[in-house]
């Protein structure tokens, strides 16, 4: 099994709604930057009307803004509005795909889930699903590995656009007047659908598996370690995405709301400014389902670390030499115009150039007198992954760049990024896991966290109030 591109989602999606023609619609709810369309897939209960009562188009909703992929091309449908958070007889869920766009597992169990959805009633009981089948065709576009076969395989194309032109980043980088048509896009789809739960698709290139929550899912930890267990998948129990927010599971992390005082660890991002908590002007819960490509053991591991400080003095100085490798690298190029013309080379050193303004905060949080004075071995190997994977991005797009300009920088840097690649796989060990089994774990972790929310919200407990930002 491998990684599908856009095209292929929309097509597989396209087959699905012309299989289930009274359960299924697929709609476009609009274009990228560079034109690219942006596909709804929404999944109902049989005999549901997208035309009337809750899938009906109102004031504010997305039209139909092209034809549908495949033969024929024919326009998809109505579009769909949602009912408002929990308690209420009908119910929206929205699951985005390929919001980062070298995290490619997240269409490939979209469309799983969408498969799940039609083949089970129990979860359209009342409820409508609904999937962004990418939300960056743009960046998928860039980043190009269908069926990785080792790290270096994966650095080989890889891509990751700056925060600012994330999806999901960009509200808590940009002034609401610069953000891109992806995020605007999904926000509206916020809008629309008023979703009881959205759950975000990522993935990490090594570690484990762990959710985030902007609310807290009552009994999600359960299901979800039972799910890893059986797939043999860690469990990332200290995650630095996750750095000093709650846990109430191993894996499970609770973001801090917005007007507490911590932001989140490491990240020039404030999560509580994300797309994430558009939801909860609905009262909606986002989830956000992580799940590593390659597994490490490193990560799972509870014990307490001897010199947690120690360690992250030594990170921040390998992190900084390794940076400087790459800078050096960098400013040989310089910031005018390229001599060779290749529209992929501008994007990349967007990137490049984010990604290495940014390491030096990062240091200085690692070795200020905010850094942990207890912690556990897993949280120093995620922290450890983390830096290590931000070097070797930086590098890998760099080599990109450099590669396409025939310059004579590139043998040198391909050999440091070669290096890298294996001195990342051969510390933690790492364990290729089947994209098969990358998306079932990811769809097991999203029905369970719609289960128990549903759950939760059946058994009498506080419906969580809407939050205007």
């Amino acid at each position: 099994m491998c990684y599908p591109t856009p095209h292929e989602l929309a097509l597989a999606a396209r087959a699905l709604a012309d299989d289930h023609p009274g359960e299924a619609r697929l709609r476009q709810v609009g274009t990228s930057r560079a034109g690219q369309p942006l596909w709804l897939l929404s999944i109902a209960e049989a005999g549901s009307r997208y035309g009337t009562g809750p899938y009906a188009p109102g004031p504010g909703t997305a039209a139909d803004t092209g034809p549908c992929p495949g033969p024929g091309g024919h326009n998809s449908g109505t579009t769909g509005r949602g009912t408002t958070g929990p308690g209420t007889g009908n119910r929206n869920v929205l699951v985005v795909a390929g919001a980062h766009a070298n995290e490619p597992v997240g269409g490939a169990t979209a469309l799983s889930l969408a498969r799940r959805v039609l083949r089970d009633p129990a979860p359209r009981a009342g409820c409508a699903w609904h999937f962004l089948l990418c939300a960056d065709p743009d960046g998928a576009a860039l980043h190009r590995t269908p069926r990785p076969y080792s790290l270096l395989d994966y650095h080989r194309n890889f891509f990751r656009p700056p925060g600012p032109e994330q999806p999901e980043w960009a509200p808590s980088l940009l002034p609401p007047d610069r953000l891109p048509p992806e995020t605007l896009v999904l926000t509206a789809l916020i809008d629309e659908l008023r979703p009881v739960l959205q759950v975000s698709l990522h993935a990490t290139d090594l570690g484990g598996s762990w959710v985030q929550l902007t609310r807290d899912i009552p009994g999600l930890a359960e299901p979800f370690a039972k799910s890893a267990a059986e797939l043999r998948i860690p469990v990332e129990n200290g995650a630095s995405d996750a750095a000093g927010w709650s846990s109430p599971g191993p894996g499970i992390f609770v973001i801090p709301q917005p007007g507490s005082g911590a932001a989140g660890a490491f990240h020039p991002e404030d999560t509580r400014l994300s797309t994430w908590y558009h939801a909860h002007r609905y009262a909606g819960t986002t989830a956000i389902v992580e799940v590593p490509m390659w597994a490490s053991h490193l990560v799972d591991d509870p014990a307490p670390h001897p010199d947690p400080r120690r360690a992250l003095r030594m990170l921040a100085g390998r992190l900084t030499t390794d940076t400087a490798l790459v800078a050096g690298v960098r400013k040989g190029i310089g910031p005018g115009p390229l001599p060779r013309s290749d529209p992929a080379c501008a994007p990349l050193l967007r990137a490049v150039d984010w990604t290495l303004a940014l390491i030096p905060r990062i240091t200085a949080e690692w070795t200020g007198g905010a850094a942990p004075t207890e912690a556990t071995v897993a949280f120093i190997a995620s922290i450890d992954a983390f830096g290590r994977r931000l070097s070797l991005r930086a590098a890998s797009m760099l080599l990109r760049v450099l590669r396409a300009q025939g310059h004579r920088s590139a043998p040198g840097l391909d050999r440091l990024v070669t290096g890298w690649c294996e001195e990342f796989a051969a510390h933690f060990q790492a364990r290729w896991v089947p994209v098969a089994t990358q998306v079932e774990h990811q769809s097991r972790t999203v029905l369970a966290a719609y289960d128990r929310l549903t759950a939760a919200t059946a058994t009498g407990a506080p419906a969580p109030t809407t939050l205007d930002r």
